[in-house]
């Protein structure tokens, strides 16, 4: 609780030390729309748009399994011009996969529609020494996405959950001024009690519990080709207990590169895993981590709900050489 008796899920959840580890919604395919007005508290879902074009779109994502996301750029000034939407794919090489248009009127979104059947354009993801790529992450106009380079996204969801506009925003801040072009405010991804929640796509790396210092410092230091453990709550195209041996790695080796672990293999044993992580050099080639799943007592998760409910923690209890 605060000192005024209102309860904050996200501070409720740093007082009880959740873990962010494993956190990362599964996915490797987003939706950006560039919306500038108010968003419903369920995001595309409740916008008022041709029924038509918004059941085709919806359709479509659902097919790829895509997750659709609202933006916009932070501040009160909206900018002038055609709204942007993004179809961004992530692939394991990191040479992604995005499509970018604009739009007018509610049918022109129909072009998301055919970008998701579609291939989209290769492009690489912005590590150092990727063909193509800017070498300073703070080259100003460069358009966030685009160009290669990832887009960063805040979520600032204030009619979602509380914590997400009240830490959101503040980060969102921070970050537009350091990559205007490269930094959107968002709706809901996950993770609500996390907040400030971070998404850099089409890389699909989830940061968590930021503020406005330590948000610069990691997306600084991702754009530059090195993922830290803290703060992160995972890779989307990893499942949990796969998420946290990355992270326990990362955590005992230090930070590297986006696609510098790879997840080679599996074996669960009831509330365990066994989980081989093989590497790039300089780091150690190949790593067997177990990770132990937990349940935690039941707790209130969110702000918008009184509800209770329990969590499951992925911890990494040994990181041994393979």
């Amino acid at each position: 609780m605060s000192a005024t008796g209102r309860f904050f899920c996200a501070d409720a959840a740093r007082s009880r030390d959740d873990s962010i580890v494993g956190t990362a919604p599964y996915g490797s395919v987003w939706v950006l729309i560039e919306y500038r007005g108010g968003w419903p508290v369920n995001g595309f879902d409740g916008l008022d748009l041709d029924p038509g074009t918004k059941a085709l779109v919806f359709s479509a994502a659902q097919a790829v399994r895509a997750r659709v996301l609202l933006v916009r750029r932070h501040g009160r000034h909206a900018p002038q011009g055609p709204r942007r939407w993004a179809v961004l794919r992530y692939e394991g090489t990191g040479a992604h996969r995005r499509r970018w248009g604009t739009w007018n009127r509610d049918e022109d979104l129909a072009q998301i529609a055919q970008a998701l059947g579609a291939s989209g354009e290769p492009v690489n993801s912005g590590d150092p020494g990727a063909p193509g790529e800017p070498s300073d992450p703070g080259v100003p106009g460069v358009p966030g996405g685009p160009d290669g380079r990832p887009v960063v996204l805040v979520c600032a969801h204030g009619l979602h959950d509380t914590c997400c506009a009240v830490r959101g925003r503040p980060v969102a801040r921070a970050l537009s001024e350091r990559w205007p072009d490269l930094v959107w405010e968002c709706t809901h991804v996950g993770g609500d009690r996390f907040a400030a929640n971070v998404v850099v796509v089409p890389d699909g790396v989830y940061y968590g519990n930021l503020d406005a210092g330590s948000s610069v410092a990691v997306v600084g230091e991702h754009l530059a080709g090195r993922v830290h453990a803290e703060h992160l709550r995972g890779y989307t195209d990893l499942f949990p207990p796969q998420q946290a041996a990355v992270a326990a790695v990362l955590d005992r080796f230090g930070p590297a590169g986006r696609h510098d672990y790879t997840v080679a293999g599996t074996v669960r044993d009831g509330d365990r895993w066994r989980i081989r992580v093989t590497g790039r050099p300089p780091g150690p080639p190949a790593l067997d981590v177990e990770v132990r799943a937990r349940r935690t007592p039941q707790h209130r998760l969110t702000c918008r709900g009184p509800a209770t409910s329990s969590a499951v923690v992925y911890d990494a209890v040994s990181v041994r050489p393979s």
